[in-house]
């Protein structure tokens, strides 16, 4: 198990210069530059003063000469400096945005976790039951509803119409003069809509493929052999069965690491939540290269960890892989 965790981790590096490597070269294929937002729209801003920043930002080097120079930064664990005008560290802003979306991601994940497993045992165990067939629709509706129209209604109905939940940002007005228990309230608020709506698409298609496992594990001969036995039908699902099926959801719960700082992009924009999702976005539109990147890199990161996450995980679930048979 460890020597084939330590083979995984070895290969990674190279993968992960191959995923830097291409998102350098799209984003810097992509028209504009980060130059435009400040001489372009300016219009005392001479050509001189265009070359200057070219110069300044290193835009004028060859691109591979500037992967290179990237490269040797990110050795360093160095991020580098925003382009923007406040010309911040890419490290510090990240550091402000990251926390809000591990905690609106982790929340929507175990949202997800906490009510697909058991719709999806209860619908395979249930096969072509009313409660089947309710769940069936609904996990439709959920993979055709899009995000931001999902949002944009639950703004309109539980913000506007019902006056329930605010409907952007993180904090009200006061808040740093609330108390513990009003701080914890409002953020509550704050972070219901987000929760559900990032939750919402992940929650049908997760016990859809549960139920899919479930119904394909219930039908092998280990389990009709359980029930030979005559073990308790309770025993037979959640003891023996429940446990090959959860191997493929594994797999899908390590490929959504990436989603922890990535995933947010459309909600954390229609809520006005400073994330990482908002950050990415506001970065791309202004060619802010340094933050782009870093965010890529990070992003980069984690799916190769999720991947190497849900391997291990596969690894203890099932003995076969984990004796390399």
């Amino acid at each position: 198990m460890a020597t084939y965790i330590l083979k995984r981790l070895i290969g990674m590096g190279p993968m992960l210069i191959g995923i830097t490597l291409i998102s350098f070269v799209v984003i810097h294929l992509a028209p504009g530059e980060p130059t435009d937002m400040q001489t372009q729209l300016n219009p005392k801003a001479s050509a001189e003063a265009y070359q200057r920043l070219r110069e300044h930002y290193g835009l004028n080097d060859p691109i591979h000469i500037q992967y290179w120079n990237w490269l040797k930064r990110i050795a360093k664990l160095d991020l580098g400096n925003s382009f923007r005008q406040d010309g911040r560290p890419v490290i510090d802003k990240i550091k402000e945005a990251l926390p809000i979306t591990i905690l609106l991601n982790v929340l929507s994940l175990f949202l997800i976790l906490l009510v697909s497993i058991p719709i999806g045992v209860l619908a395979a165990t249930r096969q072509y039951s009313l409660f089947d067939k309710l769940t069936t629709v609904v996990v439709y509706i959920g993979f055709a509803v899009p995000t931001f129209w999902l949002a944009l209604l639950m703004m309109i109905l539980f913000g506007l119409e019902l006056g329930w939940l605010p409907i952007s940002g993180l904090h009200s007005f006061g808040y740093e003069l609330f108390s513990p228990a009003q701080k914890f309230s409002d953020l509550a608020k704050h972070l219901a809509l987000p929760v559900f709506v990032a939750a919402f698409g992940g929650l049908a298609g997760l016990s859809r493929y549960m139920r899919l496992n479930l119904l394909e594990v219930i039908r092998q001969d280990y389990i009709l052999t359980a029930r030979a036995k005559g073990l308790s039908e309770n025993k037979v699902i959640y003891k023996h069965a429940l446990r090959n099926a959860l191997l493929p959801v594994i797999t899908i719960l390590g490929l959504s690491i990436p989603g922890l700082i990535g995933g947010g992009v459309i909600f954390e924009s229609i809520f006005s939540i400073p994330g990482m999702g908002r950050l990415f976005y506001e970065s791309v539109m202004a060619r802010d290269y340094p933050v782009v990147m870093g965010i890529l890199v990070i992003g980069g990161v984690l799916t190769l960890l999720g991947n190497l996450i849900a391997d291990a995980s596969y690894a203890l679930a099932d003995p076969r892989i984990r004796h390399g048979k």
